[in-house]
């Protein structure tokens, strides 16, 4: 089981979420701040297995072209959003460290 945790340009916030919704992608979205992507942002972290990562990084890829392609291109394309995926059983230490 993998974590993939997008932090996504919030021009992108809402296409994304609906876009995962209709792919059956499960997932958190937090609201963030701060100088990350040097705008607004939003987190998504989304529980997926590892043989779905590609899938899961083309459906997003395609989600902010179709965005583009609607609404105009962004000067900042190279900063849609970026993502990092964990291997869930190495956070395991992290949570057993933390039980009572």
């Amino acid at each position: 089981m993998k974590l993939m945790i997008c932090v996504v340009q919030n021009r992108y916030r809402t296409a994304m979420e609906e876009g995962l919704k209709a792919n059956n992608y499960r997932m958190t979205e937090l609201a963030s701040s701060g100088g990350f992507l040097k705008k607004g942002s939003t987190t998504f972290l989304i529980g997926i297995t590892e043989e779905d990562v590609e899938n899961l990084q083309q459906t997003m890829q395609q989600i902010c072209l179709a965005q583009e392609k609607q609404k105009g291109q962004s000067k900042e394309t190279a900063s849609r959003y970026t993502s990092f995926l964990i291997d869930v059983k190495d956070s395991l230490p992290f949570f057993q460290l933390h039980e009572r």
